[in-house]
């Protein structure tokens, strides 16, 4: 049976020298494996492809296990400030804390904070949130 902790300190072992992160590590009751990266650049398919070879050599036998490498769904909800960082300037909706939900531009982000400007029918306003004041922030994908 496969950990949580022996595939954590794998994928951490693999990604020490390079400018990915973790983001993601699943493992439900039937052995499925979930690993999802992420960095400021684009996250490169032949990475994950390297970091899926690498685990199943590692972990052996693939007839125990499912496992699937990828990179952050594009609709999923941040949990990471580098996913912050990496969608400045960028669509995002909000639910903010009080339920109301919001859609404007990721403007800034810092160690505590981020701001987002929303425009209502007069004016654009920036509104400052602590990252555990929202129910969840995500791209705004547009269709």
């Amino acid at each position: 049976m496969v950990s949580v902790e022996q595939v954590k300190t794998l994928v951490e072992n693999f990604l020490k020298d390079t400018d990915y992160e973790l983001q993601t590590l699943e493992i439900d009751k039937d052995q499925n494996i979930l690993v999802e990266v992420d960095r400021l650049g684009v996250v490169d398919v032949d990475f994950c492809a390297d970091l899926n070879r690498y685990l199943v050599d590692q972990l052996g036998d693939k007839e125990d296990y499912a496992l699937e490498v990828g990179s952050v769904s594009l609709t999923a909800p941040f949990k990471t400030k580098i996913q912050y960082q990496k969608n400045l300037g960028h669509d995002v909706e909000l639910l903010t804390g009080e339920g109301k939900k919001l859609h404007g531009q990721l403007v800034s982000v810092d160690e505590d904070t981020f701001a987002v400007d929303v425009k209502n029918k007069k004016e654009t306003q920036t509104l400052t949130f602590g990252y555990g004041d929202v129910k969840y922030i995500r791209y705004d994908l547009k269709v």
